[in-house]
């Protein structure tokens, strides 16, 4: 494998992580915003740390995809 082709294929997967990250975060804002006087405290509480833990695990895998376009620029 050239060293040109594993931080393409590493960004491939991070694409498709981050894909599953937005998909499930916009998921879950979306359920807090339907079901925000209908459900427990305690649910929405859950639902919300969960949404800004989905949320800064975007905001991590962004950044680690910056990092390997940099490095495949250096190469």
């Amino acid at each position: 494998m050239a060293r040109v082709d594993k931080p393409k294929e590493e960004i491939g997967w991070l694409k498709i992580i981050f894909a599953i990250l937005t998909a499930t975060d916009i998921s879950l804002v979306a359920w807090l915003v339907q079901n925000y006087g209908k459900v427990s405290l305690r649910l929405l509480i859950i639902c919300a740390i969960g949404a800004f833990l989905v949320s800064t695990a975007i905001i991590l895998v962004n950044r680690v995809a910056y990092r390997k376009i940099d490095q495949l620029e250096e190469l």
